[in-house]
């Protein structure tokens, strides 16, 4: 595994979509364009299904190790202006889209969520839902919180409109990792957070860890998952930290790259962990995750239902995701488009009416057929490709370019079909980026990507 880690441990992407956001080729996407693409999805698909994200980027500190679109503030006069313009941007699309659509989910991403009052978070899905509560069997409903900042009132509010997932995000409990990350969070914390959930009744709770972090040592993903599985979350996220600091500038720089763990050392840290989860009846889906077999996401990897987008991994197989507020990213099929990533600048178009799109992507066929491949990778580490391709020789690229992982073991041809081994899953990433035409076509990849691995 070590000389496999040191071979396959390069920069690539991670997949929540392809083609990936460094390639796509329209940065000034029309609006009229990209409605269209949505409701070609409602035509063709014959489906008015979505699912639906809402960026809250407000935090009160900053975490060095996190990438996410944020804004670091304490002033919580910021929350009603941003709510109200996320309500007003949701409206834009009600207008214009042609379709009455249907949420079948909807997911508070961030930032941190529970910066933001419980009852400013209810105003806000009261508007986008027009209801007062949610039956939760027709709209799976789910947020991301941080346990120092999440009350009981959030927890009791949100689960009383239709919510029963949430996401807590811990990372690791070493005090001296916590140090370098700037997020000082005693297990006792989440905890209380965790118990509360679950005398409230929420049926999905998931814990964020990550490995690679700076400082981190194999005693310290030991005790993390030790203290988790005495909670026993429904499901684990376990992600590999991206260290990006060209992208995110001084906050990713609180540390020196000297503290951070590499290639295989960083590599043992998940393996550790998985074998600590597995043994506990944990089920590795899919690229860092794990969940418990009664849980929905166990049921759909097992049944091959599992999806990818924006959000992560889901069990709702929704073709259209509608990203609201600053930065969030929505997904037609057939495009996708980024929202203003400046809070002001977002709040000012959306006040004067605008969809307030920056840049995006019109598939095209190729583009279609590659993304098909690499879903399926990602969720079921396996995949057929067409008996006709979109353009001659795209097959043959592929597996030439698939030929080392073939010799590796990492992967199995039979035929038509491409089957990620046991052995391979840990390189699925490298496996999806030999089917990426557009890596392909690219001599340019330094500071675009995190590592693989």
């Amino acid at each position: 595994m070590k000389n496999l880690v040191e071979k396959y441990n390069v920069p690539g992407p991670r997949y929540t979509s392809y083609p990936t956001v460094p390639f796509w080729k329209n940065n000034a996407l029309n609006v009229d364009a990209w409605m269209t693409t949505i409701n070609r999805n409602h035509a063709e698909f014959n489906s008015g299904d979505m699912s639906l994200y809402i960026h809250l980027p407000y935090c009160e500190s900053l975490c060095t190790f996190c990438g996410c679109h944020k804004r670091i503030t304490k002033n919580h006069a910021v929350e009603e202006p941003y709510i109200d313009a996320v309500i007003k941007e949701w409206q834009h699309y009600t207008s214009r889209i042609e379709f009455s659509p249907t949420i079948k989910e909807l997911h508070f991403g961030g930032g941190t969520p529970t910066f933001f009052q419980a009852d400013e978070l209810i105003r806000l899905v009261k508007s986008i839902f027009n209801a007062e509560s949610i039956d939760p069997k027709e709209s799976e409903l789910s947020f991301e919180a941080h346990p120092n900042n999440t009350t009981d009132e959030h927890l009791q509010k949100l689960h009383t409109f239709g919510f029963r997932r949430l996401s807590l995000g811990i990372q690791d409990y070493s005090p001296t990792v916590q140090q370098a990350i700037n997020r000082i969070q005693p297990f006792e914390d989440v905890k209380k957070v965790h118990d509360k959930a679950r005398e409230i009744g929420y049926k999905s709770i998931s814990h964020d860890l990550v490995f690679g972090l700076p400082k981190q040592r194999i005693g310290d993903i030991i005790d993390t998952v030790e203290k988790t599985l005495t909670l026993r979350p429904d499901r684990i996220a376990l992600y590999s930290y991206a260290h990006v600091p060209w992208i995110k500038g001084n906050g990713q720089r609180g540390y020196d790259e000297t503290d951070l763990p590499q290639d295989s050392e960083k590599r043992a840290l998940y393996e550790r962990a998985k074998i600590m989860l597995e043994s506990e009846g944990y089920i590795e889906i899919g690229m860092d995750h794990f969940a418990l077999e009664h849980d929905e996401l166990a049921i759909a990897f097992k049944a091959k239902n599992l999806h990818r987008n924006f959000m992560g991994y889901t069990t709702q197989n929704t073709k259209f995701l509608l990203g609201l507020g600053m930065s969030a990213i929505s997904d037609s099929w057939f495009g996708f488009a980024q929202n203003e990533k400046n809070t002001e600048a977002y709040i000012k178009q959306v006040n004067e009416g605008i969809i307030p799109i920056f840049r995006g992507h019109l598939l095209s066929d190729v583009d279609l057929e590659i993304r098909q491949y690499i879903l399926d990778l990602m969720c079921h580490f396996e995949t057929i490709l067409a008996e006709e391709e979109s353009v001659p020789s795209l097959h043959d690229g592929i597996k030439s370019r698939l030929q080392g992982l073939l010799k590796d073991d990492l992967i199995k041809i039979e035929g038509r079909k491409i089957t990620v081994t046991e052995k391979g899953i840990p390189f699925v990433r490298n496996c999806c980026m030999a089917f990426d035409q557009d890596l392909a076509d690219s001599k340019e990849r330094k500071n675009m990507f995190s590592k693989t691995i």
